[in-house]
């Protein structure tokens, strides 16, 4: 998200077991007799999905929302206690799982513990708010690590099984930053750049197998990661003014999005970017004349 503190949204473990359910993200193909069943459009019963950085925030709400449409959902993050709650407040559908996204080693682990997945969530993300001649090396590298490498390595994990059973939906977390910027967020803007790209890519190498990949996009939401920014008046209020609806979005306001795109009314999206942002980008945060 944009304007994220210098804090992180971490990856973690927690799977469900192994079966053969659903279609969330299938090939398509002609529909059942008499068409489709529209009221179970959104539903998720019985569908795996691995949420990656779910202790709290958006991943938190998009593991919520996720389990109230019945899918098995494991809530990953380092943050163990998160987790868990996250777990708690989705019901027993749903699992906590400890998990480094930076550990290639324990990635794969997961991975395989989880099994062929319907779906994978990942909103792992972090922020360090300087201007370019500021950045450090070692910060670029974590921004990096966390905002475009674990998406990667989440992928290259958990796309082939999904590949191989012909099906599986991929949503990460973008930011209206890929598109639009502000001095400070050079970083994390090329980071969320990046992985935009990388999921278009990803959308072309596993389309033919029924893999779908796409992005959220979200703008400023009220997350404990923009409480830092959120707690300045005159930055709380200029951010709220830059979007069309005049205010800040909240993180329950962005699984919809995720739970679109994770079911069957999104069967025939793929390397889309989502944009959440209360119109912000629409009228680019631009002064509004009384003409």
């Amino acid at each position: 998200m944009s304007g994220a503190a210098d804090t992180e949204r971490g990856g973690a473990r927690g799977a469900s077991g192994p079966g053969d359910s659903g279609g969330a993200g299938s090939g398509g193909g002609e529909p059942a007799v008499g068409g489709p069943d529209y009221g179970r459009l959104f539903r998720l019963d019985g569908r795996r999905v691995a949420v990656v950085g779910g202790a709290s925030g958006i991943g938190r709400e998009a593991a919520r929302a996720l389990a109230a449409q019945g899918a098995e959902v494991t809530v990953a993050d380092r943050d163990e206690q998160g987790a868990a709650e996250t777990a708690r407040l989705a019901g027993p559908g749903a699992a906590p799982y400890p998990l480094d996204v930076l550990d290639e080693d324990a990635l794969g682990e997961a991975a395989r513990a989880w099994g062929p997945l319907d779906g994978l969530v990942v909103t792992v993300g972090h922020n360090v708010r300087k201007r370019i001649a500021d950045y450090s090396a070692e910060e670029f590298e974590r921004v990096v690590a966390l905002n475009l490498r674990a998406h990667f390595s989440l992928v290259r994990a958990c796309a082939p099984a999904m590949a191989a059973r012909g099906r599986g939906s991929v949503v990460s977390l973008a930011s209206m930053r890929a598109f639009q910027v502000e001095p400070g967020q050079g970083v994390y803007a090329a980071s969320k750049a990046g992985l935009v790209q990388l999921l278009r890519t990803a959308a072309a190498e596993w389309g033919p197998q029924g893999v779908r990949f796409n992005a959220v996009a979200p703008g400023v939401v009220r997350t404990p990661l923009t409480d830092q920014i959120a707690a300045a008046p005159e930055w709380y209020d200029a951010y709220a003014r830059a979007s069309a609806l005049q205010r800040w979005a909240r993180a329950d306001e962005i699984a919809g999005a995720v739970v679109y795109l994770v079911s069957d009314a999104s069967t025939f999206v793929t390397g889309s970017v989502l944009t959440v942002d209360g119109g912000w980008t629409a009228v680019d945060g631009r002064y509004a004349p009384s003409v």
